[in-house]
């Protein structure tokens, strides 16, 4: 599970090591997620942390490697690490260009949220064939299908977070290989909360079940979607996002 000390990678770690699923968590920063494994283990369920920067492939399979040594393979893998860098693409006053996206915010988004998947799921994949198959889940989002405002290189790397899925559903299929998406609206996370209480109000009120979802809504899809119930879907982006149509 990448990204899986924080919020919703967090929250989906704790659902499927109650589920009975071993769980190895990879994050640049695994610290906040300490007293969870704790409690995790004092409950029975079998957890590890390995510090991964996905952007590193030598880090990446450093972790493929302590995690196939302790827990003796790879049935699955969730694809959730991801970043923002958020600004316009140039920003105009007057009439004039005064700035817009570097392309080190560009970069450093893509490298992340879509070369990350990439890079993992590349080095996962050998696992999953030799145990003879597996289930990918990848985190996109819905601002992929309807764009959102400031968010050029996020969304170009969600859109491509959907092709990359639909491709490997694909190629992988045939080796017994699941691979979908999720595609998650408005969550109330850590970052959320931050926001001023109008502009979190604005968000519930675009979405028609009138709420924001919180990270135990998407790691229900999540685990819903690794395990055996969703044996014959793949190449499906699953939204969870009660309702959202971006700009309505």
């Amino acid at each position: 599970m990448t990204g899986g000390a924080n919020g919703i990678g967090r929250a989906t770690v704790a659902r499927l090591a109650r589920s009975g699923a071993a769980v190895a968590i990879w994050d640049r920063d695994v610290a906040p997620v300490q007293d969870m494994i704790d409690t995790l283990r004092a409950e029975g369920a079998s957890v590890m942390a390995t510090v991964v920067d996905v952007t590193d492939r030598a880090a990446i399979a450093a972790a493929v490697s302590a995690t196939v040594t302790h827990f003796g393979g790879i049935d699955i893998l969730v694809n959730n690490a991801g970043i923002t860098r958020d600004a316009q693409l140039v920003r105009v006053k007057d009439g004039e260009v005064t700035g817009g996206m570097s392309e080190a915010d560009f970069d450093a988004v893509i490298a992340v949220n879509l070369k990350g998947v990439y890079a993992c799921t590349q080095a996962v994949v050998p696992q999953l064939l030799a145990r003879g198959g597996g289930a990918i889940v990848n985190a996109t989002s819905v601002v992929a299908r309807a764009g959102n405002f400031g968010q050029t290189n996020y969304v170009a790397s969600k859109a491509g977070v959907i092709g990359m899925t639909q491709v490997w559903a694909r190629e992988l299929g045939r080796r017994g290989i699941r691979v979908n998406a999720i595609a998650p609206g408005f969550i109330a996370t850590d970052m959320t909360s931050a926001m001023p209480g109008p502009v979190l109000e604005q968000m519930a009120a675009h979405t028609p079940l009138g709420a924001l979802g919180t990270p135990e809504d998407v790691a229900a899809a999540y685990c819903f979607l690794v395990s055996d119930a969703a044996r014959f879907i793949s190449g499906a982006v699953l939204s969870v996002d009660g309702g959202l149509v971006i700009g309505t």
